[in-house]
């Protein structure tokens, strides 16, 4: 057991991303985890050869049987449903296939696959796992697998950002969005939105959002001057979130609400901003993804 435990722990970081990319949820990907444990403690482990392709398997099955679960919720969510944001580790933003991976744009896109596409595609573009491997964790052969993961890529490749956005650019989009926000200068800030700009907002029927995506640059731009000029006591913070720089929204000290950009060809085209408690429980503290 100790031998068993050993291996789970050192592979925790990883199995934990694979869930998450899949789920889109930490507080799922956690259960999960725990499933994954139960499972994997159970396991003799004298015929395990490989653990971690082991371990691969157990955590993409149990993510794949959750999604299930998680497809019923969001038909009965209110309002759109985002993915859980994370405060990520530096390490995280200095990998930069895995920050694309998790980045709050890439996850959207993520969300059109089905279970099955979402599984094989993190497995195969992520981690890099063979046709093989994934073909055991997903129940399929290696053939249908390579097919849907063509399908997937194709389907990723027409709703992904057109570029990998670097750190810097970034860090700059979003001191000069925080700034126009900051200061309510409308031109500056319809400066930085692209014409069909998105905005999206996810209360969860717990805290007030918008409950349609509102979309063009003046929409967007009058939206959200409005709503920070008309009450006091509205504070933002840069912070790391999902391996890019976002913004932490805090009232009277406390945070209220993360707000994750989407950048393409310099202009901001998509802002996703998550004010439901419950899925804002990781930002207290930093998590660890690996690939």
């Amino acid at each position: 057991m100790p031998d068993a435990t050993d291996t789970f722990v050192s592979h925790r970081n990883l199995l934990f991303t694979i869930a998450y990319e899949m789920l889109g949820s930490a507080a799922d990907a956690e259960d999960v985890l725990q499933e994954t444990w139960l499972k994997w403690s159970g396991v003799d482990q004298s015929v395990v050869e490989n653990p971690r392709a082991y371990l691969v398997r157990i955590v993409t099955r149990q993510a794949l049987g959750r999604l299930r679960t998680l497809g019923r919720r969001k038909e009965s969510y209110v309002g759109p449903w985002l993915p859980e944001p994370l405060l990520t580790t530096h390490d995280v933003a200095e990998d930069v296939e895995l920050a694309d991976s998790v980045s709050m744009a890439m996850m959207l896109v993520l969300e059109t696959l089905t279970p099955t596409e979402r599984a094989v595609f993190v497995l195969r573009e992520v981690f890099d796992l063979n046709y093989d491997e994934i073909a055991s964790a997903v129940d399929k052969s290696p053939a249908a697998v390579r097919q849907i993961a063509h399908r997937a890529r194709s389907h990723v490749a027409a709703r992904r950002p057109r570029e990998v956005v670097t750190q810097a650019e970034s860090r700059e989009v979003l001191a000069a969005f925080q700034h126009a926000t900051e200061t309510g200068d409308l031109q500056a800030l319809l400066n930085l939105l692209a014409p069909d700009v998105v905005f999206l907002g996810d209360g969860g029927g717990v805290k007030q959002a918008v409950t349609r995506p509102v979309v063009g640059a003046s929409k967007v731009a009058r939206m959200l001057l409005g709503g920070l000029t008309k009450v006091a006591g509205w504070v933002m913070e840069p912070a790391q979130v999902n391996g890019y720089p976002a913004l932490i929204f805090k009232f009277d000290g406390e945070l209220d609400t993360v707000v994750a950009l989407r950048i393409d060809n310099g202009l901001i085209s998509g802002l996703y901003a998550v004010r439901n408690p419950e899925k804002l429980s990781h930002m207290g503290q930093e998590t660890a993804l690996r690939r």
